[in-house]
Formats: structure tokens, sequence, C-alpha cells
């Protein structure tokens, strides 16, 4: 494997690192980023569920938002309650068209105002004063994003990109055990949860979130200390470097969505079986019911006044026959009735599952569907999602 990624790709400050441990790197969301390490994928998504594995998601964007306004402003681009999230508490966002479909989803955390807590915050540039707003957004997705919440709340809140700091994510049952040992107090967060950290002279800030459907922790901290930080808990024996095709496994048995897959410009939140995300605030009846865009459309659908034609379901195939995206599905009667948005073999149930669009009359828990794969319909079973049991900590 060469050292060098084609000009065009960009590197995360980790990519030295990969290279090293053997890391294969393919093109992803503009950057050059390991896919698999010579494990493999299928022993990295093991290690993962049994132990804790470290994942560079540095491509991501992370950018915070400033100003006693951020948090309403905020509201008017997305369905969910933003003024209402407590200090530190993280929640999951959907950016939204003004026809009610999905331009990113990301997570974004209440950082409060700094000069009333008195907490050492990791600074954007040319910050001012005022309450903070944490934004973690999709790589391809970041500098759409970051344009689009600029023109539409640029006005009343700064909107301050953060390119100088990295992501890593360190998720499994024994994360905990071995990020503690690195930086002692974060056993003490719980599921959805912050808290700005000092390593070795440097800020982080560390949520206890992830991807994956395990327990886990995602950390913000400086380029000029992401290699040393990433060594530091590659020392510790449960930790093994992990590629983004375990992350893609992972989050696929979790039922984790995927942007540009599983949902886009084409789908609502209704559509995509997200409505768990819109908190009851923003509803028909809460106290700041809509003000996002889309709203008429979105809640009515909601609601149930208007009902989506399409719906996004788990499959399980009854054959060890592999079913990817794009595979169309057909009823018995071989009509098209959708389509596989993000299919594989999954390691921990040793069958292809598969998340998929299907039209609303196929959508009902059990209901048989054929996956097309080169020519032959595989039988698929709608199933319930995650398709594995959530273990995150809640406390």
């Amino acid at each position: 494997m060469s050292a060098t990624p084609p000009s065009d790709l960009l590197k995360t400050p980790l990519y030295g690192l990969h290279v090293e441990l053997g890391a294969r790197m393919v093109p992803f969301a503009g950057y050059s980023m390991p896919v698999q390490y010579p494990t493999g994928l299928m022993a990295e998504h093991k290690h993962t569920r049994a132990s804790a594995g470290l994942f560079d998601v540095s491509h991501m964007g992370q950018l915070k938002l400033v100003g006693a306004d951020a948090a309403a402003a905020l509201e008017t681009l997305l369905p969910m309650d933003v003024l209402g999230l407590g200090l530190h508490k993280q929640r999951y966002g959907l950016l939204l068209t003004d026809e009610g479909t999905i331009i990113d989803d990301l997570m974004f955390v209440n950082w409060g105002d700094p000069a009333a807590t008195g907490e050492t915050l990791p600074r954007a540039e040319g910050e001012g004063p005022g309450p903070q707003l944490l934004l973690i957004v999709n790589g391809a997705c970041k500098a759409g994003d970051i344009a689009h919440i600029q023109a539409r709340i640029g006005q009343r809140c700064q909107v301050l990109p953060m390119p100088e700091r990295a992501l890593l994510a360190l998720q499994g049952p024994q994360a905990v055990d071995a990020l503690a040992r690195v930086v002692p107090g974060v056993e003490a967060l719980v599921f959805m949860t912050g808290a700005p950290f000092a390593w070795n002279g440097g800020g982080l800030y560390i949520t206890r979130s992830g991807y994956t459907g395990e327990d886990g922790f995602e950390i913000s901290v400086h380029a000029s200390q992401a290699e040393a930080f990433a060594r530091a808990l590659l020392a510790q024996p449960e930790v093994l470097p992990i590629g983004l095709g375990a992350r893609n496994s992972l989050r696929l048995e979790a039922g984790l969505c995927l942007y540009g897959n599983d949902i886009d410009t084409t789908t609502t939140p209704v559509e995509a079986g997200l409505n768990w995300a819109i908190q009851k605030v923003r509803r028909t009846g809460g106290e700041r019911a809509g003000g996002f865009p889309g709203a008429d459309r979105v809640l009515a659908q909601l609601s149930g006044e208007i009902a989506p034609t399409r719906r996004r379901v788990g499959l399980i195939a009854k054959e060890r026959i592999p079913v990817r995206e794009p595979a169309a599905l057909e009823n018995l009667d071989g009509q098209a009735i959708g389509q596989v948005t993000s299919g594989l073999l999954s390691p921990m149930l040793d069958q292809p599952i598969a998340m998929a669009y299907v039209d609303a009359d196929y959508a009902a828990i059990g209901t048989e569907v054929f996956a097309m794969v080169r020519g032959k319909g595989v039988p698929m079973v709608v199933s319930a999602m995650p398709f594995l049991p959530p273990r995150y900590h809640r406390g």
C-alpha cells in the first residue's frame, strides 16, 4: 500500500498512523480513510462487539453555534427540541429541506455559556460571548451543511467551523475501562451526555455515544494531539483499530441510517421511521409546534393525516445469499415494491440483513419480499430493527 494518497484526497491527522498499522486506505467523503486493517473486517467487527474498537471519524464536520439566539435559531432548521436540551446533553437531529426531506443527520450538544459555567471548552476561531452548541455533521455533507446553516441563521448567531479538531470514536463493552485509564472521570458519563476533559495540556470534549449500538465514546481532540491520543488508547489491552468496513456492518446491525444510502433529500423523517427523533414540543399541539422547514408535510405524516407511500424497514434473508444495495425488491407476483438501501452479511447473526424502502403495504413485520440478486429472487422477511439489542449505558 502506497503511503501517498491521490493528491485530491484529504488526510485526517491519523493518516500516517493508519498506514503504519497496515490499513487498506480508500477514498471516502473526500478523504483517504482506512477501510480495514490486516485482521480484516469480520475480526474487527467481532472485536468491537466483545471488547473495544478505535475508529477515526475525523472526516466528520465539527462546528459550533454561538450566541444568545443560537438554540432558537437552530430550531428553525430542524424538528428537534433544542431550547429544552439540558447542559452537556446530546441529541440526534435532522436538517430538513423546505419539502421536509433530509439534508443531513447530525448530533448536537448544549455546551452552555462558558462565562456562566466557568468551564474550559474547545474554542473556535473568532468566537464571541454567549451560549454555545456543538454540532457534528457527516463528512460528505459538511461543506453543504455549513453553507446552509450559515445562509439560514448566520444573521442570528455565529456559525463557526472547527476544522482544527479531530474526532475519534471508542466503541464496545470494554471502551469505558480503556478510556477511563487514559482520561479518568469519563466513567461518570451516561448515554448521550458529554463533558470537557483535560489531557496532556490540551482540551478534549467527550460524549458517551456512537454509531455501533454498543456502549462507547466520541472524543473531539485538537488535530495536533490526535495521534498521541490515539496511540495512548491503542496501548490499552482492550483496544484495536477498526476501519470503515466494520463501522458500516456494526451500524447496520444496530439499525442506524447511513446518510446517502438510507436517508437523503428524497426521504422524509416519517418515511425513514425516525418519528422518535421528533420531540412532542415540536409536534402538532406542542408548545413550539412546527416552525421548521417542511413542517406542514412532516407534521401531517406524523399525525397520520397523510400516510407515507413507502417506509424504511429491516430485512433478514431466509437464504445465506448476501443482498447488497441497490437490489430491487419484488412481491410474490414479481411486481416492484421497493429497493435495498444497505445490505450485507451480519457478522453476529451470520445471516444476510438489509435496510430497504418498501411500499407501505409491505412494511408490516413478517411480510415476505424478494430481493433480486443476479436475476434470482432471494426471499427476505421484514424484521424489527435494530437487528441486535443496543447496549448503551444509560446509568
